[in-house]
This record gives structure tokens, sequence and C-alpha cells, in this order.
């Protein structure tokens, strides 16, 4: 969305130098950099104070207008940058292959940089400090008196930064920890920030932190210092220095596992807060691993909490990822504990990508286990059901991948009051362990919803629900046996794949190609869904439509930026040069925003996946912009030469990066990664200069409007781009950007 909305930006900005040709001289590019200063600041600072309510959508269109408005609040730096940058091509278009280098390097640099400023300050300081390179930029274009202007932004700019109600963030009152907060007697603690995450410390009543406890459990738990991630997802530290005040964990669905087997090795996968660490050491397992995604969690818990938690991430805890791990180390594991406890997942508004739920994940999960192993996820229920069906319909495929075909009798699924804990074994289950499972079920009142041998009767016993949904989908799931029209509006055909189809909401497979795992949307489903949930289309952008409705709002803008310039260009220019401009803006955003998002599984974090990509296509870019100022060949058959690179790097090296590197460290993987897109970087930098090097010579007071047709393309691309990707892949993706960069090899720049 944020890239969506920079090129939104920068497109209109060529918009307004086609409707108004005298803004196109150079003296004016210093006047753009102090507004850009100012809109930097004054954009945040104004967004940071709309009052959008998500909740109140169904009810107050206003709240649709509020979205616009931060669309058009956060679009405004990149409409100053982009008259910056189009004012220097169409004064200076022979010299486009260095202008535009400049930009791209830039941007590379940019790339770099912030995430040196953001390990030591906050997102908000950081932006605020910003505009100085804007208001410097200025200074050092500008002669005399001049240089007073910018000097005056950068002071207006200081009273700003030390004005700390108005940089101070605003937190969504609907966050975890805003409505912690809320709890008598709450106070917050400390605030930790890193480029990775913003960590909260807090205590609160809310911080009582012990998922799907037995109501069988009625001594107090010990004391906990709640942890927040983003403001959101919250878990707890728990003191851990009286043994006996932790015998709530014998009554947590997590403990199963150990109750029915001697766990020795056991590795835990992004542990947050700890507790399921604890839980491995309160039962004596020998060698217990921790695996954390966020290094910052693992700094703030030895800092902060190494005492009262006894240390528990003192030793063996690396960060990364759980497959990354997996795929370096050669130990295998008694017990992998996936505690997936967010009480809100990234799919909220928006359809956020996770590669621990793939098809691919789980083959990696399960054969890292010992023969007699476990893998035990636990989840919050969230009606209605979907993930809990989604991971188990996944783990199937898994299975079979990997020769385990009879899952029916390696897998056991309980329920508590709020979780679902959804256990396999590598190997069937015994009738000593199915008996266990029985008798710790009992003893903790939680219920059966799946074994291999259970019987309806046995289940939905102790916390009631209305309908038995639970058990039909598990059976159908992974017996195939026919289930009741009623249940969750599916039409219980009698085999795994028959129901999937039926169900209401999407709970296929997911792979590792279109790692989609919070989407589950069926479109085809749309009116069913919407009458299920009470018609409320509020619910629709919670779980992943965001895109869509963002697309709606951004065509008709989109529209204007096209064709406004229309009414000032004198001499018509043939449609297939601006079609020319919009071929290379959907391939070089359908070649970016596929590679950001598959380059996270083998760097283990989206920042450096969005950090390592964007810097090393904006460098090569740039390279590859210097470049065409001495390239004579036809731009046509570079265009050709970029259509058979994109197609050999997305079958033959693609994979390869992101499966083969995980033995490297992280710095090697980056290095790799920055190589292997050389050759693509350099010649995804020369169709833009090229064509505007061409268009200058033939119609050179057209180069605004190609730039804005460039710039509404690239806004279009991003979203388009993840749309499709959630139904065909990432590499689908890519090559449909390779094809439009061969569409625009045969669309001659002349008059």
């Amino acid at each position: 969305m944020i890239v969506t909305v920079a090129m939104l930006g920068i497109g209109l900005s060529g918009t307004i130098l086609s409707l108004y040709p005298g803004l196109r001289r150079l003296r004016n590019i210093p006047v753009y950099g102090v507004f850009l200063g100012l809109s930097v600041s004054l954009s945040y600072v104004i967004s940071n104070r709309i009052h959008f309510d998500p909740f109140r959508l169904p009810l107050d269109k206003m709240q649709l207008f509020y979205i616009l408005l931060y669309c058009l609040l956060i679009s405004l730096p990149f409409l100053f940058a982009g008259l910056c940058v189009s004012t220097a091509l169409s004064v200076r278009s022979e010299k486009s292959g260095f202008l535009y280098a400049s930009d791209l390097i830039g941007a590379c640099a940019g790339s770099i940089i912030i995430l040196l400023i953001m390990k030591n300050i906050s997102p908000e300081k950081a932006i605020v400090l910003l505009p100085f390179l804007a208001f410097a930029g200025s200074a050092i274009i500008v002669r005399g008196l001049n240089k007073l202007v910018p000097l005056a932004g950068a002071v207006l700019n200081l009273f700003i930064i030390l004005s700390p109600d108005l940089i101070t963030l605003k937190v969504s009152p609907y966050k975890g920890l805003e409505l912690a907060l809320k709890y008598p007697g709450a106070r917050h603690l400390k605030t930790f920030h890193s480029p990775f995450s913003r960590i909260d410390t807090f205590r609160s009543p809310i911080a009582r932190y012990a998922p799907g406890l037995s109501l069988a459990y009625l001594d107090p738990l010990p004391d906990q210092t709640g942890i927040s991630i983003d403001c959101g997802d919250i878990s707890a530290v728990t003191e851990s220095r009286n043994r006996e005040s932790l015998r709530f964990l014998e009554y947590l669905p997590s403990s199963l596992p150990y109750e029915l087997n001697k766990m020795t090795n056991v590795l835990i996968i992004e542990p947050k807060g700890g507790l399921q660490v604890l839980l491995a050491n309160y039962y004596g397992s020998e060698n217990v691993h921790g695996i954390e995604i966020d290094p910052l969690i693992i700094d703030v818990l030895r800092r902060e909490f190494g005492e009262i938690s006894l240390g528990i991430y003192d030793a063996n805890t690396w960060q990364g990822s759980g497959r990354a791990w997996l795929k370096s180390s050669k130990i295998t594991y008694d017990l992998i504990d996936i505690p997936f406890m967010s009480l809100y997942h990234p799919g909220s508004f928006g359809i956020g990508e996770d590669y621990r739920f793939t098809v691919e994940a789980f083959e990696d999960y399960i054969r890292s286990l010992r023969k007699e192993g476990f893998l035990s996820i636990t989840l919050f229920i969230t009606p209605p059901p979907r993930m809990e069906l989604r991971i188990m319909n996944t783990l199937i495929e898994a299975s079979k991948k990997i020769g385990l075909k009879d899952m029916d009798k390696r897998t056991a699924v309980i329920r508590t009051w709020d979780t679902v804990t959804i256990m396999i074994k590598k190997t069937p289950f015994s009738e000593a362990e199915l008996k266990k499972i029985r008798a710790f079920l009992e003893k903790r009142r939680f219920d059966i919803v799946y074994l291999p041998d259970t019987i309806e009767d046995e289940t939905n016993r102790f916390v009631k629900m209305a309908s038995n949904d639970y058990f039909m989908a598990f059976q159908s799931l992974l017996k195939g046996r026919r289930a009741p029209q009623k249940v969750s509006e599916f039409s219980g055909n009698p085999n795994r794949k028959e129901f999937e189809r039926a169900y209401t909401f999407d709970i296929s497979p997911v792979f590792d190609d279109a790692p989609f795992f919070y989407y589950f949307i069926d479109l085809k489903k749309i009116k069913e869904i919407y009458r299920i949930m009470g018609k409320k289309w509020q619910f629709f952008l919670e779980e992943g439509l965001l895109p869509f409705f963002l697309l709606l709002m951004i065509i008709p803008l989109g529209l204007l930026i096209i064709f406004m310039p229309a009414i000032s260009i004198k001499k018509r220019p043939p449609l297939y040069t601006l079609l020319y401009f919009a071929m290379i803006g959907i391939g070089f955003m359908f070649m970016e925003i596929p590679l950001i998002h598959r380059m996270i599984l083998p760097l283990e974090n989206p920042s450096y996946a969005f950090a390592t990509v964007l810097t090393s296509i904006l460098l090569w870019s740039g390279i590859g912009s210097i470049l065409s100022e001495r390239i004579k060949s036809k731009i046509s058959h570079v265009l050709i030469i970029l259509f058979i690179t994109i197609i050999l790097y997305d079958y033959l090296i693609l994979d390869t990066l992101s499966y083969r590197l995980f033995n490297l460290p992280v710095l090697y993987r980056i290095i790799a990664i920055f190589l292997s897109l050389s050759a693509l970087g350099l010649l995804m930098g020369l169709p833009f200069p090229l064509g505007i090097k061409g268009l200058g010579e033939k119609i050179p007071e057209m180069i605004p409007w190609a730039w804005a047709v460039n710039g509404f393309f690239s806004v279009l691309s991003p979203v388009i781009a993840i749309i499709l990707a959630i139904g065909i892949g990432f590499k689908a993706v890519i090559l449909m950007g390779a094809i439009a960069y061969l569409i625009a090899s045969f669309l001659p720049l002349r008059s």
C-alpha cells in the first residue's frame, strides 16, 4: 500500500507539469525541495491526528474519506519529490540516464540509511529527521539570500521535532496495548524500538497470559509482565523463581505432549514472552531451543527480565526463522512447538504472508522430528472456523508429499474454552497414548475434537458449543466422512477435496509461492460470507480485501492522472508511446513486489527483504541508467534481452535463492541476493531513460505526461501484483512482468 501511495504522488507530479508547463524550470527545483521537506513532517503530523475508526466503517461513510485522506497526505512528499525529478528530466532529457541514475542511487542509499537510523531512534523521530536532507539539497543549489528559504524550513522542522505532542505516535484505541492500559491499575513501563518492531512492556490485569488454561485450575497465576509487539500482539513474561507457582503449566493444553512422553529435545518457534520455553523447562526437557524471528524480543527479555524468568533466553535461543534453523541444523526433535497465539493475525486490514504455515514449512517440521516425535500447534479460537482447518488441510498435504499417508492415525485435536491444539505424531498414536490423552482431557475438562478412534459422543462435552462443527469438519478432512448439511454452511461431501471446495471459506493448502495463509475469502462465495457475517462488509477489509477497495479508490484518481495532460498537449502523440511507459511501469513493479515477498523466506524478516531487494534493484538499475548514456542498441533489443533474463531468473535462480541459502549467515545471504539481482537490475534501469531520451528528441513537451503514465501504472501494479499472487502465485506474476516488457519491445518510440 505504501509503494502504491508513493507512486500515486510521483505520477501526479507529471500531470501537474503537463498542465502547467511554466513549472518546468530548473530554478523551481530548490522550491520543490523545500516543499518536500515540509510535507514529510506535516503529512505525518496531520495524518497522526486523523481519528480513523475501522469498526465504524459500516455505519460512518466519513471513515472511507479518512482512508482516502491518509493516502493523499502520505503521497504529498512523493508529489514534490516527483516534481524535482520530472522537472530535471523534462529540461535535460538528453541527460536522462544520469538524472534517473541519481534518483535511483539516492533512493538506494536511503533504503540503507533509514534502517541504520531506526536502530537507534523510533520511526516517528526518524520521519521528522528526513526533511533536513531535502533542505540541505535545496540549500546546495541556490545562492545568496535564497539560502534563507531552506534554512527557514529547517528551523520550522526543528520546532516540530522539539514538540513531543506533535510527533508522538497516536496508537489506535483498538490495539491490544491500548486496551490493556485502560484497565484499573494498569501502567506502561518501557518502549523499545528497532527496524523490526516496537516492543512495549506494561503491567495490567489483562496480562494474565495462560492460553487455554483449564477451568479446573483454581489457584492464582504467578506474577506476569505484559509484552506487546507493535502495540497489538500480546504475550507475557512469567515470574519463574517460585516453582510451586508454576503448577498452572500442567493445566495448559500445550502441556499434552509432555504428559505423553519424555521430551528430551524441544524446539519452540517464536516463543515471544517465553511461556512455552518455561513449560519445557518445567517438564525437565534437557535441550530446549528457542528460535525467535525478532531480535528485539530476545534482547528485551535478556536485559529486562533475565532474573525473573530465570534466564530462559540466555542459552540456546537464536534469532531467525524456524525453517532456516531446521535447514541448517542436523538436530532432530522430540517436540516442535509452535505457539500460534497472536490475538490478531497479520491479515487484519491486509493479507500478510506467513512462511511458517505452508506445505513446504510443514514438510521441514515433520522431517526434523524423531521417529516418535510430535508437532504441536496451539491457536486461539476465532470463529467462524478457518485458521485451524487450513492448518490441518496444509498439514495433510505436506504429509502426503513426504510419504505419511495415514494422517488420520497420527493426529490429535483438542479444544478448550478459547484455544484449539493440533498435535501430529510422526508415527501412529498407540492405544496407550490415546488412553493417556483421554485421561489428560478428563482431568482438565478439555474437549476432544479429533482422535483416531473417537466417536461423536465423546466430543463437545465440557465446553459445549451450539453445534459440533469442529468434530464434523476434522472428520471430513482426516477421514472423508459425510457430515450434516448444517455444519458451517458446507454441503457435507465425503472426501477432503470436496469438503474443501464446499466450505464457505477458502481453507485450501498454502504453498511458498503464494503464502497468504490469512486470506480466507473465496470470491465465488462472497454473498454467502456476507450473509453469514451479519451483512457487515467491514469483515472483508479485516480479512484481506483492502487491496481490492484500495484499487477501486485509486482507479478514478489514476484516470485523472492519465487523461488530464491531454488538455495541454497540442501535438497528440501516438497511443503506443504512452503504452510503452505503461508497460515498463507494470514490468518494473511486477518484478519488484514479488521479489520482496519471496526474499522474506531466505532473509527471515520482511524488513531485511524489503531493504535488500529495494537496495539491490535501485542500485543496479541506477548503474544501468548510467550505462544507457552509452548504449546504441535499439530499445526493442534491450527489452527482449530483459524478457529472457527475467524468465531465466524466475525458473532457474529464484527457487535456489529461496531454499539454498539457509546454511549461510544472514550477511552472506544478503550479498548473494544482491549479486544475483545484478543482471536484472542493470537491464531494468535501461528502458525508462532510453524512452525519455527518445521522447526528448521527438516530443519533449510530452515527457511529464509519460512520467505520469509510468507513475500511474506503477501505482496500480503493486496492488494488482498482490491480488494476482493470491490466485496464481509470485512466479506467475513475475512471468507477467516479463511479458509486459516484451510487449513494450514492440512499441517503438517515434512521432
